[in-house]
């Protein structure tokens, strides 16, 4: 049974709130050929509407009220110490247009946030600027774009991306005009280096790598790689949205990648999910250090005896210009991960790759013979299986699906392509082994009940307020209004 909705619930004359008088001049309403006889508004006491919204945001799924397998997404647990620090008065009611002076406490944690960035990552200069994972993804090809082009290299324009990268990578380069090529995988899921000499020669930008990639593999290749990519003349540009495997272990910029952007809303623990905000800033060697987005915080005065150094906004030599309004997502994103970068340490932070890893390699183990991994090494924060059962005709949607009536949210599904059947299950390092085990558990439960009674996966969910939406239905009928119009009438 469905929760009745506020219209159906409404009572002409109950009143949800009183209005105080007001605390400015009265002023006579419109003429009234300029108003409206009526609103199609609920009339509801404060109680309804209370026990309304509640009602449904018990149909949500949070990673607050369980855990949240989704391979490439990165759905750690968001400590609460974040959400108390980016609602510090200094933090929460600073405005982007103060004079320096007046956000000093502001501008040290961007340029502190910076340097922490460097250091993780071994990049010689970092912008907090982009917005997201692929906005920071979009800043740096247009900055590795930007570097051909000042040496006079007119003729790069073919960016290399491996099938097994993020779908926003080719997105990026094409977002700019760029041909993109794709390298394929070899047996083992690293870039196949035969296909990618076939490709290196002097028209290519650079190779996006996602390392570790999207089957959850470390490239075994990776020097071979940059080499090639090098001699060609092209640059190396790193996704850094699985840097949660990598944290204090091995450091990109030291590998040889030229860029590479983070993924905050992943791996330091600022909230993902429900439209952001989130938060991509890139870190470059110093080849491209010239080219990063400005405003740049930098120190402008050195500290002196007891008068603190002085923070404020530099331009880059060669700068591709703003990315943003402002300064980046301030309180929603850079603050919090300070924090969590702060309240870890550099070994805290090693400690999350470690557990990160253990515990995909963990749940990997278990499943492994039930479910068919077809790229089976020690893989590193995530690992993809084929959500098939021998001897049964369910697929990695029904299988997912089942998984709700075990109150487990879905592992991502049927990414990355080139495994079919798909299902990619990162556990994080905030989840403990009880966790895992019941995971696992479920899991296994669902492959016996594929080859015995195939129907029930087949139909799941059962126990959900919602069983399987018409996704195509839902796609080419948009309701996008919130309220019904009148006439309409509700499928529901």
């Amino acid at each position: 049974m469905t929760e009745p909705t506020l219209f159906e619930l409404s009572s002409p004359g109950r009143t949800g709130m009183t209005f105080p008088e007001p605390d400015v001049p009265r002023f006579d309403l419109p003429e009234a050929g300029l108003l409206r006889d009526d609103l199609p508004l609920p009339e509801l006491a404060e109680v309804d509407v209370v026990r309304h919204y509640m009602a449904l945001s018990r149909y949500n799924y949070s990673v607050d009220g369980g855990f949240y397998p989704l391979g490439s997404c990165t759905m750690k647990y968001n400590p609460k110490i974040n959400e108390d620090t980016c609602r510090l008065p200094g933090f929460l009611f600073t405005h982007p247009l103060q004079p320096i002076e007046t956000v000093q406490g502001n501008l040290m944690l961007m340029y502190q946030l910076q340097e922490w960035l460097k250091e993780i990552s071994g990049f010689a200069a970092v912008t907090l600027q982009p917005a997201a994972g692929a906005h920071g993804e979009f800043t740096g090809v247009l900055m590795m774009r930007a570097y051909h082009k000042a040496r006079g290299d007119s003729k790069r324009v073919k960016m290399l991306v491996p099938d097994s990268a993020h779908g926003t990578n080719p997105a990026s380069a094409g977002m700019l005009g760029m041909t993109v090529k794709v390298i394929p995988s070899d047996a083992r899921g690293n870039v196949d280096l035969q296909a990618l000499k076939a490709e290196c020669d002097d028209t290519v930008v650079g190779l996006m790598l996602t390392n570790p990639n999207t089957l959850g593999l470390f490239d075994e290749n990776l020097e071979e790689v940059i080499r090639l990519v090098r001699e060609c003349g092209g640059l190396m540009y790193g996704d850094g949205a699985n840097l949660n495997a990598l944290l204090g272990i091995v450091r990109p910029g030291d590998l040889g990648f030229d860029v590479m952007h983070f993924n905050l809303h992943k791996t330091f623990s600022v909230p993902h999910g429900g439209g952001g905000p989130g938060s991509g800033p890139v870190g470059v060697s110093e080849r491209l250090a010239d080219f990063l987005p400005a405003p740049q915080v930098a120190i402008l005065e050195p500290a002196i005896g007891d008068t603190p150094p002085l923070y404020g906004f530099v331009t880059p030599k060669h700068s591709i210009g703003r990315m943003k309004a402002f300064h980046g997502h301030f309180g929603g994103g850079l603050v919090r991960a300070y924090t969590y970068i702060a309240m870890h340490g550099a070994e805290g932070l090693k400690d999350v790759s470690q557990y990160a890893v253990l515990n995909a390699n963990y749940l990997a183990a278990r499943l492994r013979g039930t479910y068919k991994i077809p790229y089976d090494r020690i893989c590193m924060h995530e690992f993809v299986m084929e959500g098939r059962v021998e001897g049964s005709d369910v697929r990695a949607l029904d299988i997912s699906k089942r998984l709700m009536d075990y109150n487990f949210h879905p592992p991502t599904n049927y990414f990355p392509l080139i495994v079919h059947e798909a299902l990619m299950i990162e556990p994080t390092e905030t989840e403990n082994k009880d966790t895992l085990d019941r995971f696992a558990d479920a899991l296994l439960a669902i492959a016996e009940e594929a080859r015995t009674n195939p129907e029930v996966v087949k139909n799941a969910p059962h126990n959900t307020p919602f069983g399987r939406m018409d996704e195509v239905k839902a796609a080419r009928e948009l309701v996008l209004c919130c309220w019904l119009p009148e006439g309409y009438e509700s499928s529901r």
